[in-house]
């Protein structure tokens, strides 16, 4: 029993949810990419000779760049076990998104900094607070021209009506995008070009520190002192309840193109967000402690190899452990059914 509650423990299922192209598929590749799960991230718009995103496996998600169904990877990742649900942005596709959303324990909303909050961003989020999900920001594309940071989070708790924590700050943007500064830490996350590839160095450097001035300019360590300042004195208090709760967003700022504030992202997204909670079924609550078997199917997938009639049925685990062979009975259809084929796959 203690070894199952090790593993149920160290456990982490997560949705990436937004509007097209705002860079949740690029975020799931460079999580892999942290995780050991694959060598080289993918692009999703690549030329023919590029390599494909991993969690955009169907013929059409290559050939258009977008993903148009859900697709779950797992890795680990400092001894965590995590699932990630990559899932279409697209309204067309959305069905798809709602059902996988039901799996998971928490999700992670991937905002483009140049068009802030956008319409299917509204409608999946609010699948999210009907369920209570926990829910983290992270505000992609800082690399390039984007709106006020401050304009950003006023869009998200008037248009999304929750709350929000910036976990760190962006420092400039665009061409000028310096870094951010780690509010927990009191650091700054320098971000350099270096003959066209951009560097990330965690550089600890005091807010009042005359090296600043070097590193980030006069201009911006004057801005930032303000934002900071105003930050500090009138930004909501940090609440983990709140956030397990889905009444606080921890916003975090970076660029997943160029790999930028994406793994401090994922260390602290990972101490944060729950392992799997309790489920309820038929009246009863499910415990995820619980040593006997239990699973919920959120998807069923047709016709993912085109010389096969085949079909794959998605099980999220309640409870319990999953063993190959086991015998399980099917509440609705009231009949026993043996698990013998089953697949864990990448994407």
């Amino acid at each position: 029993m203690k070894q199952l509650e090790q593993e149920i423990k160290r456990r982490r299922t997560f949705a990436i949810i937004s509007h097209p192209d705002a860079g949740k598929t690029t975020l799931t590749e460079k999580f892999l990419l942290y995780g050991g799960a694959i060598a080289l991230a993918g692009s999703v718009k690549g030329k023919k000779t590029a390599k494909h995103a991993v969690s955009d496996w169907m013929e059409i998600e290559k050939q258009r760049g977008i993903s148009v169904t859900s697709s779950v990877m797992q890795f680990q990742y400092n001894d965590y076990c995590i699932n990630i649900l990559d899932t279409p942005g697209h309204q067309d596709f959305s069905e798809d998104t709602y059902r996988t959303l039901m799996a998971a324990d928490s999700a992670v909303m991937v905002i483009d900094a140049s068009k802030g909050v956008e319409n299917q961003t509204r409608k999946l989020f609010k699948v999210c607070v009907m369920r209570h999900i926990p829910i983290f920001t992270f505000i992609n594309k800082m690399d390039r021209e984007s709106r006020n940071p401050f304009d950003l989070l006023e869009q998200i708790e008037q248009e999304l009506g929750i709350q929000t924590y910036p976990v760190n700050w962006p420092i400039g943007c665009g061409k000028e995008f310096k870094g951010v500064f780690d509010r927990e830490k009191r650091h700054i996350l320098s971000f350099e070009a270096n003959n066209g590839q951009h560097e990330v160095k965690a550089t600890e450097v005091d807010l009042h520190s005359p090296e600043l001035d070097g590193l980030i300019g006069t201009e911006n360590r004057n801005t930032l002192l303000e934002d900071v300042e105003l930050l500090d004195g009138a930004s909501d208090a940090f609440d983990l309840k709140a956030v397990q709760e889905g009444r606080l967003s921890p916003v975090f700022f970076g660029s997943a193109l160029t790999n930028f504030g994406v793994e401090p992202f994922l260390e602290r997204f990972l101490e944060l967000t729950p392992p799997p909670l309790p489920r309820y079924a038929g009246g009863q609550e499910i415990d995820p402690y619980d040593e006997n078997f239990s699973a919920f199917v959120f998807k069923i997938q047709a016709n993912m190899n085109k010389a096969h009639r085949d079909r794959i049925t998605f099980l999220r685990i309640c409870s319990g452990k999953f063993e190959r062979d086991m015998e399980v009975l099917h509440v609705q259809g009231n009949k026993k059914m043996r698990l013998s084929q089953p697949q864990q796959i990448m994407a």
